[in-house]
């Protein structure tokens, strides 16, 4: 049988490193490429087409979420499994609103990583044990009538959204990604008027409670 051609995003090398250990272990797994954002990743599904987007949730310029929800869009053959740290439904819920198949803590035994590897190719979706069914689904009920970040801003308002929330000034957002300032400013009136927050502290606040970036320490 062919090999299962896995793309691996992490920004954490040694993560990288212990993952890719892991599904080499598990045979029939061919690891071609790796990323350490979620731009990276995006240009290495569109050239490499993989069965399976392994990825981690927080990373810098682009994160795991925002990765997901364009190659579910763009690459619908693709199946994604998110690896995090964070057990906390709200990451569960963004996780399954953005389209992953599966959700995986970073401490998953080989065996698990095998079974949801199989179960999503398979067309299922795979939680982690740890991870609560009962608890993924009060938590949508109780979001049902709030607007997902996805649904009310378009997919570069949501990469601008994280990049300022990372603390980037709006000319080095700019240069990142080959636009004028004006354009980014633009972009930020726009998605602030659209989440009605008007303020940098509250952007940062909001990318964090939707798991854009992780919670402050």
């Amino acid at each position: 049988m062919p090999s299962i051609k896995v793309v691996l995003a992490d920004d954490h090398a040694v993560v990288r490193a212990g993952i890719r250990a892991m599904l080499e272990g598990l045979g029939g797994i061919e690891i071609v490429g790796q990323a350490i954002n979620g731009r990276e990743a995006l240009a290495l599904v569109e050239q490499h087409q993989p069965d399976l987007l392994l990825t981690d949730i927080s990373m810098p310029e682009m994160n795991g979420l925002e990765a997901t929800t364009r190659v579910v869009k763009n690459f619908p053959n693709v199946r994604v499994i998110i690896m995090s740290m964070h057990t906390a439904e709200e990451y569960v819920w963004q996780a399954l609103k953005a389209g992953a198949s599966g959700y995986l803590l970073k401490d998953a035994e080989p065996a698990e990583l095998d079974l949801a590897i199989k179960a999503v190719l398979s067309g299922a979706t795979y939680l982690a044990p740890s991870v609560s069914k009962d608890v993924v689904e009060s938590y949508m009920r109780r979001l049902g009538g709030e607007a997902n970040v996805a649904d009310v801003l378009t997919p570069r308002q949501r990469e601008i959204l994280q990049l300022i929330a990372e603390g980037m000034a709006l000319k080095e957002i700019a240069q990142l990604l080959h636009l004028s300032v004006k354009t980014v400013e633009t972009h930020r009136t726009t998605l602030m008027n659209r989440l009605d927050i008007h303020d940098t502290p509250g952007l940062v606040r909001y990318a964090m409670r939707r798991g854009m970036i992780p919670p402050a320490t």
